[in-house]
């Protein structure tokens, strides 16, 4: 009885709140987690470059692998959302359990891919890039234990969306604030070896993201295993549901192609960069970093409407899955218009955070203005690209994706690279975001003729039917 009783608030709140309310009520703990796990990384980033510029640039060069294993435990999350979060809508809660029980196991499993990176690749990984001593030793290290305990992080980002998607904001964003906070508190003291801890330098900053990350997971199975939600896991009796690994993946395998997409982009920008100085590819890392703390609310706004776009679409509520979208456009555009404004007006402030050498001050302030320009186009594609993902239309966003990362910026940046100047490289951004948008509308024209502007008429048609078939017999 209590398990229905929580199910039909559930219900009522996806299905009934008014949308403003439920968009503000869900996304903002999301917002707040992933801007205070924005905020940590700019912070380890700002006290290895207290380190050197050669230690900035090592990180920067394993970001990619970071960014690649984030991209398979998000992937894998937002298809997971997905799945759990129509199947609620539906009111099919067996299918959403099973769908949540996979995910824990799925978790697992992503690990083992990156623990045998780390264990035999990272070293040459580095080398690849780089005949730096310093570079090689602290990219190596770096790389081998981010990868290697990357199962903390996993398990997180899998029980984290399956909280999600059951509209539970509050708790998912506890689990990240405490792993965060734990994770810039040690930040200085395994760095610099204060309060007697050893100094441990770049191979510190890693210990210290993983035991955050430990943390983290840990806090957040306990709520998933010891609170009451709308969906349980059950692992003592699982069965493989290749029909659910299916959904899942119908979704979440464009989203991992399509975030690991950015890897790619990263590790072709730094092998173009590389050509003209270290400088030049720490100022790319320092720019990731930053416009994270943009960029990161955003995704916390993706969060709440994931969920709340997917219950409509499944609950055929046209009406307010428009108005989730209307209304996460804008909140969107909005932040990434303030965003746009400080990089144009604060870029040297920025760079000096990160101690910044005289050349990556003359790189970095004309890179971060003109990067920026791009950042309102974004936001559109965005929200375009968690409307396809809510309506289980991942494989849009992985056209999107391509286009934007694949296709135009590491091509111009080629170019540009090739036939002009490092100050050049950078316009290969906004360009490739224009392309991008506009391939964005017209995707969002097709599914809304497609899907959208008859959403809910059959069942109406039907209902009527229904009602004067009633008549009829009454009569």
């Amino acid at each position: 009885m209590k398990q229905l009783d929580n199910e039909k608030i559930s219900q009522n709140k996806m299905g009934t709140m008014p949308v403003g309310k439920l968009i503000t009520r869900m996304s903002l703990p999301a917002m707040f987690s992933m801007i205070i796990n924005a905020l940590y990384n700019i912070i380890d980033s700002i006290f290895v470059g207290m380190i050197g510029e050669h230690a900035l640039a090592a990180v920067t060069l394993v970001f990619p692998i970071q960014m690649l294993l984030i991209s398979l435990g998000v992937g894998t999350g937002i298809g997971l959302n997905s799945l759990i979060s129509r199947r609620l809508g539906e009111r099919n809660f067996t299918k959403a359990n099973s769908a949540a029980s996979h995910g824990i196991l799925i978790a697992i499993a992503n690990w083992v891919v990156f623990a045998i990176f780390g264990l035999f690749f990272s070293a040459s990984f580095i080398k690849s890039f780089s005949d730096n001593p310093d570079i090689i030793a602290d990219g190596s290290s770096y790389g081998f234990i981010i990868s290697v305990f990357s199962i903390f992080i996993m398990i997180h980002i899998s029980a984290e969306k399956i909280l999600q998607a059951t509209g539970n904001m509050v708790l998912p964003m506890i689990c990240s604030l405490v792993g965060a906070t734990t994770n810039i508190i040690l930040d200085p003291i395994l760095i610099f070896g204060l309060l007697g801890a050893p100094e441990m330098g770049v191979t510190g900053a890693a210990v210290a993201t993983v035991i955050g990350q430990f943390i983290g997971m840990s806090l957040c199975l306990f709520f998933l295993f010891f609170k009451e939600h709308e969906v349980k896991i059950n692992l003592r009796n699982f069965r493989i549901d290749w029909l659910v690994l299916k959904d899942i993946y119908s979704v979440g395998l464009p989203s991992i192609i399509m975030q690991s997409i950015g890897s790619v982009m990263l590790i072709g920008l730094n092998a173009i960069l590389i050509a003209f100085s270290e400088a030049a590819v720490a100022v790319l890392g320092v720019y990731f970093r930053l416009q994270s703390f943009i960029f990161m609310p955003v995704f916390g706004l993706v969060q709440g409407l994931m969920p709340i776009m997917g219950y409509n679409y499944g609950a055929k509520n046209k009406k307010r899955l428009m108005e989730a979208f209307k209304l996460g456009l804008k909140m969107a555009i909005i932040i990434m218009l303030i965003g746009m404004i400080i990089f144009q007006i604060f870029p040297v402030q920025m760079l000096k955070l990160f101690s910044a050498s005289p050349e990556m001050l003359r790189i970095g302030t004309n890179a971060l203005r003109i990067i920026s320009t791009c950042f309102v186009f974004a936001a559109i594609g965005i929200i375009a690209s968690t409307l396809f993902q809510a309506m289980g239309y991942g494989f849009f966003s992985l056209f999107i994706s391509v286009l934007r990362q694949i296709v135009i910026i590491l091509p111009l940046a080629w170019i540009f690279a090739r036939f002009t100047e490092v100050a050049y490289v950078w316009l290969a951004f906004p360009l490739a975001e224009l392309f991008s948008l506009t391939a964005s509308i017209l995707l969002l024209r097709y599914i809304y003729n497609k899907e959208i502007k008859n959403l809910g008429k059959n069942n109406i048609d039907h209902t009527q039917q229904s009602i004067q078939t009633i008549t009829e017999v009454i009569e």
